[in-house]
């Protein structure tokens, strides 16, 4: 059961207003905690976007996303590093996008049913994160390029995409898989023992 499934009657749309307020705000401090890495840091921000996804449902998690990315377009200092519009031209601007489609799936899945257990919700984190570096990745080998965008990491190679922009990332994204599924299920466990 998600947030989203929980809130119901007349007050459900300013309800889910302020859950997407408050995820967008989730999300823009865990991007804060970041270890500088070139060229993309490692942050909380993922961990962010899976809870909310799991959280949150499709709906409301994409709607969460759109708005997160909205605030950054509009200069709000969201994104790593406290960056804003730039870095949706920038190298991590892949991974940016991304996340909406990220949350998708989780989301999707959490709507289904699939992520009740932590097994499920777990697994269904870790084929997110891995979704995520399709964009992450196609925006610094050729689709920054095709739009015109200069920089060093344009055009990046396939070894220099695995080294520097996806091998390190890896175990973490796991772990922070596994930690999503486990703050989620274990909310929800609550939530349910303190309603019966």
């Amino acid at each position: 059961m998600t947030l989203s499934q929980i809130y119901s009657g007349s007050d459900k749309l300013l309800q889910q207003a302020g859950l997407v307020l408050g995820g967008t705000l989730l999300i823009a401090l865990a991007a804060q905690v970041s270890v500088p890495m070139w060229p993309v840091p490692i942050t909380l921000q993922t961990l962010a976007i899976l809870i909310v996804g799991l959280s949150f449902g499709a709906r409301l998690g994409v709607a969460t996303l759109v708005a997160y990315l909205t605030q950054g377009a509009m200069g709000l200092p969201v994104f790593a590093g406290g960056g804003s519009a730039l870095a949706l031209m920038g190298p991590t601007a892949g991974f940016l996008f991304g996340f909406v489609l990220m949350v998708w799936i989780v989301g999707q899945a959490a709507d289904r049913g699939m992520t009740r257990g932590i097994f499920g919700a777990a697994l269904t984190c870790i084929v997110a994160s891995a979704a995520l570096y399709l964009p992450g990745v196609a925006w610094p080998m050729a689709v920054a390029g095709a739009f015109g965008i200069e920089g060093s990491w344009v055009g990046s190679t396939a070894a220099s995409i695995w080294t520097y922009w996806v091998s390190p990332f890896l175990l973490g994204d796991a772990i922070k898989s596994v930690l999503a599924a486990l703050i989620v299920t274990g909310g929800l466990s609550w939530w349910n023992k303190r309603k019966a």
